[in-house]
């Protein structure tokens, strides 16, 4: 018998957190390439457990204490099973994979309370006034007009027009930018060389070639016509951190989608700024920042942090299209289900 266990609350929030590949040292000089810039390359690993908003009963607090790890890390009976005598509501798919198929177990010591680390709540802000927001669909009913902005749940079954973006394998559910912890294939890879760098997102297997410039100033960006689902990446070095400036979405995905689908996604990108710091800490961590800057949509800008391990291994392509049963079954199953309504009428 098929049982699918939901990890409690509390280890959601810690997991595997407190294990680590390597320490972060504050005076820990990262190793350079052959042109003298800090030496990023390689395979990342993104997953974690902690959330990207911070739970209320924490307030403005960044961490937790080493008693709420213990108090997290304690055997508990709080499980919510799927089994034939306990089934998932009607339509309810969400629950078929199992922790063997999912990636949400964090590394690294510092257990934060969220990614989110401005503002000091921890709390994406408040939407600006008259933000549309999108809500997905697990059926068939229509949830909004296109164009469809959501990455995985889609807005309807009329057409694959209407399904999400990762569905139709234009924009991963993780990948971004900017990468936002999920469920499986958070792993991006890192080439360098001296004039440009190279991040290859797992998911949806994107290569975004980022000119590197001296500085900020010096960044030429596109003319404001030419628009891209991911955007136009520029970089230059600050330090030890690599930044990357992304404009010119081309409003077709949502301003963020990195907070549960229920919530609904608001804005359209189309005025975003994000700029990301890709920053080595120790031998294996690098941290991820990423600030969203969206004066259309929300009243502030907001940052957060995530902490990226090295693997030691390879990337392979996520051939996402080549075989994508998922699209059509879906379209194929909404039409039996037509079909079957206008028989019972």
């Amino acid at each position: 018998m098929l049982k699918t266990l939901a990890i409690s609350s509390a280890s959601i929030i810690v997991g595997c957190s407190l294990l680590s590949l390597g320490f972060a040292t504050e005076d820990y000089l990262a190793p350079r390439t052959e042109w003298g810039q800090p030496d990023l390359q390689g395979v990342w690993n993104f997953s974690s457990n902690t959330p990207m908003e911070r739970p209320s009963q924490f307030g403005e607090r960044e961490f937790l204490t080493e008693e709420e790890i213990a108090a997290a890390l304690a055997p508990t009976a709080e499980t919510d099973v799927t089994t034939v005598e306990n089934p998932p509501p009607a339509g309810e798919v969400g629950r078929t994979y199992d922790d063997f198929w999912l990636e949400q177990a964090g590394i690294g010591g510092n257990v934060r309370t969220s990614h989110i680390v401005y503002p000091k709540n921890g709390r994406v802000p408040d939407l600006q006034e008259g933000v549309q927001l999108q809500f997905g669909t697990r059926g068939s009913e229509k949830t909004a007009e296109r164009p469809a902005r959501h990455l995985a749940r889609g807005i309807g079954t009329d057409g694959p027009e209407d399904r999400g973006l990762s569905e139709r394998c234009l924009v991963g559910f993780n990948s971004g930018p900017p990468f936002t912890p999920s469920v499986y294939n958070n792993n991006i890879q890192i080439f360098q060389n001296r004039d440009t760098a190279v991040i290859l997102t797992e998911m949806i297997h994107d290569a975004r070639i980022v000119p590197l410039y001296d500085s900020s100033k010096d960044i030429e960006s596109l003319h404001d016509d030419i628009r891209f689902w991911t955007g136009d990446s520029r970089g230059y070095w600050d330090g030890d951190s690599l930044v990357v400036v992304t404009r010119n979405f081309n409003s077709l995905t949502a301003s963020f989608a990195g907070l549960a689908a229920d919530s609904g996604l608001p804005g359209s990108s189309y005025d975003k700024v994000l700029t990301e710091k890709f920053t080595r800490v120790g031998p294996s961590t690098v941290d991820y920042e990423f600030t969203v800057d969206d004066p259309t949509t929300y009243t502030d800008k907001f940052t957060a942090i995530v902490s990226m391990t090295k693997v030691d291994g390879l990337l392979y392509e996520y051939a996402c299209h080549e075989g994508n049963y998922g699209m059509t079954n879906m379209l194929r199953g909404a039409r039996v289900q037509e079909e079957m309504e206008i028989s019972e009428q």
